[in-house]
């Protein structure tokens, strides 16, 4: 057997960063930003008041003094009325704070209270002086001008593109999706919707694999189910025009493993037999197109974990991501349960701000599928780890 990280490396290694296009921010979201972007303008363009309320000159805005108010200034206006003694400005959040004044006053502060009248009145009695700076947001006080907005390598988020926006731009250099296909193998296995016969059961790893794919941020340009059958399989494949092809059963060595007879031995495609529990045997391959070809086992436990191991570090990497991997924390086994001697555990799991434990009484066995339902994370247990028992510390992949 090699080792997960064997097989991994090898794989991540032959992943190659899709290409790079101009994106409107609009169609942007999800997609991994290829170039840093760096603000055109200081964030804010100008200073600003950060409350409704009054500008004013605070040696003027003391307690119980009554100011004439002398102009009103609304977000957008490019007004900069002057403020004399004993003089304030109404102002509008957002709107550009008049040169002459050094503090905003908020509504609740003035004996207007927080009602925002249609005109302004025409003089308002402050409540409580306000501080030096008060409510005034200064230009550039977010970010200069040339300042990094968003990095190389980020997933684009709601929050990130409004960053991009800000920073003065209406598009961005993204890593186009990756383009992904899945095949499904086995003689046995017949629509969800189907009534099965003796030996046949519902194809669930197609679903699996379809929804992995497209939370991973790629795309999905086809998906199809075939029996165990080299013409079929060699005919599903020519067909393909795709970064990546994924390949759920077929896989091991027994006599109908039609993925591993038709890529291992005409295309070239390495099989292994990994150090983990479940998904033991993988394939793996670049293919004469240059495709990436990811050969999975066949029960989906083994498909989900190889998926999280193997699958979605390749695609981030190919869709430009820095961050490959999901983000792991450490938690306490709030049970024991015994793994595999040699081998790396991959355990469907549910946890808390404490404690993790099995999401199945089954343990890991790779056709224990309704574990995925409850699982909310895999529990990774190290390959020279035979038992774990309560208040042992485990790591934890969040799956979400």
């Amino acid at each position: 057997m090699i080792t997960v990280d064997e097989h991994r490396a090898r794989i991540l290694d032959a992943a190659r960063p899709t290409p790079t296009a101009m994106s409107e921010l609009a169609d942007a979201l999800g997609c991994i930003l290829a170039a840093d972007v760096f603000s055109r303008w200081p964030i804010p363009l100008f200073d600003n008041s950060g409350m409704d309320g009054y500008a004013v000159r605070r040696s003027d805005a003391t307690a119980g003094t009554s100011l004439r108010v002398v102009a009103d200034v609304a977000a957008g206006s490019a007004d900069d009325p002057a403020i004399g003694p004993g003089e304030a400005v109404r102002i509008m959040t957002g709107a550009p704070v008049p040169a002459d004044a050094d503090a905003i006053v908020p509504l609740e502060l003035t004996d207007l209270g927080t009602v925002v009248r249609e005109s302004a009145p025409e003089k308002v009695t402050i409540i409580r002086q306000p501080a030096p700076g008060a409510h005034i947001r200064r230009r550039g006080e977010d970010a200069p001008a040339g300042a990094l907005a968003v990095g190389k390598g980020t997933p684009l988020g709601p929050w990130q593109l409004s960053s991009i926006a800000s920073a003065g731009y209406g598009r961005a250099l993204v890593h186009r999706a990756p383009r992904v296909a899945i095949i499904s193998t086995g003689s046995e296995l017949i629509a969800p919707s189907d009534t099965p016969q003796r030996g046949q059961i519902p194809e669930s790893n197609s679903v699996l694999l379809a929804a992995a794919v497209r939370a991973s941020g790629a795309t999905i340009i086809s998906v199809r189910t075939i029996a165990d059958d080299p013409a079929t399989l060699r005919r599903a494949l020519s067909e393909v025009d795709a970064d990546a092809v994924i390949f759920s059963g077929g896989a091991s060595v027994g006599a109908f493993d039609v993925v591993r007879t038709v890529l291992g031995g005409e295309l070239g495609v390495r099989f292994d037999s990994v150090a983990m529990q479940p998904g033991r045997p993988q394939g793996f391959g670049v293919l004469e197109s240059g495709m990436l070809a990811f050969c999975l086992p066949g029960n989906p436990v083994s498909v989900a974990a190889s998926f999280e191991m193997f699958v979605r570090p390749t695609l981030r990497r190919m869709a430009g991501a820095v961050v490959l991997d999901r983000p792991r924390v450490t938690r306490m086994a709030a049970t024991g349960w015994n793994s595999p001697s040699g081998r790396v555990q991959i355990l469907p799991a549910i946890f808390d701000e404490k404690t993790v434990q099995p999401a199945s009484r089954g343990g890991s066995g790779s056709h224990l599928v309704t574990s995925l339902a409850a699982a909310m994370a895999f529990a990774v247990v190290p390959e020279d780890v035979e038992r774990v028992s309560i208040g042992d510390p485990v790591s934890v992949m969040v799956l979400s």
